[in-house]
């Protein structure tokens, strides 16, 4: 059996954006809101889900995760806003 992985976009409160990978989304966003999803959410505070893309494959999930890392707050802004492609 075969996982499917997301990659997703936090926003957090204080305006900072957390780029994540995971295959159970429901689950790790619970952990983000406890403070259990990482050091980063739990010192910025997650404010909302902004953005989650579906993966049949860990490798590709893991390279979009990096890319999307290394991306500007402007590209991250208008990939959330659906301005952006997928794999622009």
């Amino acid at each position: 059996m075969s996982w499917l992985w997301y990659v997703y976009i936090i926003e957090c409160v204080d305006g900072f954006y957390y780029v994540g990978r995971t295959w159970r989304p429901d689950e790790r966003w619970t952990q983000h809101l406890s403070g259990l999803g990482g050091k980063f959410t739990a010192k910025h505070k997650p404010k909302r889900l902004a953005y989650l893309e579906e993966y049949d494959d860990f490798e590709e999930a893991a390279l979009r995760e990096k890319q999307l890392k290394g991306w500007t707050r402007v590209k991250k802004e208008r990939l959330i806003k659906g301005e952006w492609g997928k794999w622009e």
